[in-house]
């Protein structure tokens, strides 16, 4: 089944906080444990990120912002009973050619290393572990804020960076 992917409309957004968080429950065998709180997408909300769904209704998300001059992948998420079928491919595929058109140098993330759909996927679609040297302002603060909120007791993170083609 063929999802396009679109800029999100109003009516979109009620639908992606239950995307992200069902994708959540896949984590637990691994012991990652989410904290309660709000999901990225909703602390995205009324800021100047870029919300790409796919399908109509949306059955996945991408949440993209700036951060030292470039785009910068906050979130991607796929409706859990859907992983695997290549809809976040066509998320990240659409996030990378959106970064090249705006002229970005690249995309960044912030991710799991060793979580297989996290740093290891994101390598096999041309990201690279950015060296620490590398980071800007808001890499940094970024990397920063994910300690203070928890993410890094929960398994190695990864600043990662594909440039534009």
């Amino acid at each position: 089944m063929e999802h396009e992917v679109r800029l999100a409309g109003p009516a979109d957004f009620a639908d992606l906080p239950a995307i992200e968080d069902s994708a959540d429950p896949m984590f637990a065998p691994l012991g990652i444990v989410f904290p309660p709180g709000p999901t990225v997408v909703e602390q995205l909300t009324g800021t100047d990120a870029e919300i790409l769904v796919a399908g109509d209704p949306p059955v996945g998300f991408a949440a993209v912002g700036r951060v030292d001059g470039a785009a910068h992948l906050e979130q991607i998420s796929v409706r859990g009973d859907l992983v695997g079928r290549g809809i976040g491919v066509r998320l990240l595929k659409a996030v990378l050619d959106r970064a090249a058109a705006a002229g970005s140098p690249g995309v960044s993330l912030l991710t799991f290393r060793d979580v297989p759909w996290n740093g290891p996927w994101y390598a096999r679609h041309g990201f690279a572990e950015l060296p620490e040297e590398r980071w800007g302002p808001g890499l940094r603060a970024h990397w920063d804020a994910e300690i203070e909120a928890g993410l890094h007791d929960l398994g190695p993170r990864v600043v990662m960076w594909a440039p534009s083609a």
